[in-house]
């Protein structure tokens, strides 16, 4: 089969498509015809080793040799402990914890990390929800404790969980404020933010603003910034962003949470079938809809690598097969 693989960290020049054999899935597994696979920041992340814990993964070369985890397809074979799905369902879900390998024609997954993919939905809108409608659910609703009315702003709202996060914080009732650069104004419009910010022209830290919720997807400001801009009992989520940044919240904010009435923490995405199923319901409902900004061959996978890691991407990049 074909895959994109590489075999040391560095920019997208390192992958390369190779012909490798089709893997066998394990008893609770199943072999998947991959359709579509999306981009995330951690494809990105994992593919140049940063933030620099990556590395632990596999520190002097990575530990997987194929990226790509939010995938669709067709289900080809299924492992003999596998009750839940047969040859030809259409499924969905994230590879992330068990070995990634999107970028293939093929790719095993375990059973318990995919849901059935309905007839309305694309192989290629089905792929953007794993990761991206995930950190925004669970950014949002569980470590944000969002509430009707709340004056949420999202940081790096252009992107491919901005644009869920957009959509999910207005489900939830809220005024939402998107801030990213200029080219993804119009995106974060479209999708429902009732404010838009250039972060090229302003400092959403310094315009004298409070948010009852900042969910930051691209963490660069100061923490001591970041909390200026909350309201009294706001709360912080940092989501991703500079290894710095990400290093004082982890370090400063349990201290800041404890000494005052703002809470400020990092969000640890942990991917689960039951929050897939909540988003596909909004899907189904259309009170959120992907959003999908390019398209690209297995064959490009360096070149929409290079287009995500570069921070153009509105809204999902995705690979189709």
């Amino acid at each position: 089969m074909r895959a994109i693989a590489y075999r040391k960290y560095g920019l997208p020049d390192v992958l390369e498509l190779r012909q490798i054999e089709k893997p066998t899935p394990k008893d609770n597994e199943i072999l998947l015809k991959v359709h579509a696979v999306s981009l995330n920041a951690s494809d990105w992340e994992f593919l140049t080793a940063t933030p620099a814990y990556i590395r632990t993964i596999g520190f002097f070369k990575p530990k997987y040799s194929i990226l790509g985890s939010d995938v669709a397809g067709l289900v080809e074979t299924v492992g003999k402990g596998v009750e839940a799905f047969k040859p030809g369902d259409a499924v969905f879900g994230d590879t992330l914890m068990h070995g990634m390998g999107g970028f293939a024609e093929y790719v095993c997954v375990p059973e318990d990390a995919l849901v059935s993919k309905p007839a309305s939905l694309s192989f290629e809108e089905a792929s953007t929800l794993p990761q991206s409608g995930g950190v925004a659910l669970q950014g949002l609703r569980d470590k944000g404790e969002i509430q009707p009315g709340y004056k949420v702003l999202i940081n790096g709202a252009g992107g491919g969980s901005g644009t869920f996060s957009i959509q999910i914080a207005k489900v939830f009732g809220a005024e939402v404020t998107g801030v990213d650069g200029t080219e993804k104004l119009d995106v974060m419009r479209s999708v429902g933010a009732d404010h838009v910010v250039d972060y090229t022209q302003e400092d959403f830290t310094k315009i004298g603003q409070r948010y009852d919720l900042i969910l930051d997807l691209v963490a660069h400001r100061s923490i001591f910034d970041l909390k200026r801009a909350l309201s009294s009992g706001g709360i912080y989520v940092l989501v991703g962003g500079s290894v710095p940044r990400i290093l004082q919240t982890v370090l400063l904010g349990p201290l800041i949470s404890k000494m005052g009435s703002k809470k400020m923490g990092m969000l640890l995405h942990r991917q689960n079938t039951k929050d897939l199923k909540f988003i596909l319901e909004l899907i189904r409902s259309k009170k959120v809809v992907p959003v999908i900004d390019r398209t690209y061959a297995l064959h490009d996978v360096p070149e929409a690598l290079r287009y995500l890691g570069e921070g153009h991407a509105k809204g999902k990049v995705v690979i189709t097969l």
